[in-house]
């Protein structure tokens, strides 16, 4: 199965945010290259809040070009078998960490959001980072840092405030 058939199938299975996953399916639909960077309309990317459930806190990124705090997440790739693989690639590359896991039943939630090389159609998901998890900062960061939940919106913004949310919800917690 295609990237592209693989993304379809797991926002047709997506339960949420109904208007923004038919903008998600719709875009898909008109644009056989709608996985990829080059699609110059937008496309549709992956990412991971990487969670420390048992300490009460998330690790973001300082990314590097837009100078924000974000969970992990990017591009999709030809190599990336799924749009959950992509998400758990995406999160260990950026966060170090060994060993993510990510949350069962699919993604969080969706964000559509400009970027400076076109519309991300985000597909998130959370991972769940192994006991006694140790981060190293990629290339493509600035910094790395656990922030516990209560201080994410001091300093990210609106989205990652809501996929923290999302995820707490998802963990009962």
């Amino acid at each position: 199965m295609s990237l592209h058939d693989d993304a379809a199938l797991v926002l047709k299975a997506y339960e949420g945010q109904q208007e923004l996953r038919q903008l998600y399916l719709d875009h898909l639909a008109a644009h056989p290259d709608g996985m990829w960077k080059s699609c110059a309309d937008g496309h549709i990317t992956a990412s991971a809040l990487v969670v420390d459930a048992e300490g009460g806190r998330v690790l973001l990124t300082l990314h590097r070009k837009l100078r924000m705090w974000l969970q992990m997440g990017g591009h999709c790739e030809p190599g990336d078998a799924s749009l959950a693989a992509a998400a758990l690639r995406e999160a260990t590359e950026e966060s170090g960490v060994a060993g993510l896991a990510l949350l069962p039943g699919g993604p969080v939630r969706l964000d559509r959001h400009h970027t400076p090389c076109a519309w991300h159609l985000d597909v998130q998901y959370a991972a769940l980072a192994p006991a006694g998890a140790v981060e190293a900062i990629s290339d493509e960061s600035l910094d790395l840092r656990w922030f516990p939940y209560a201080q994410v919106a001091d300093v990210a913004d609106e989205s990652v405030v809501r996929l923290v949310e999302a995820t707490r919800a998802k963990l009962g917690s």
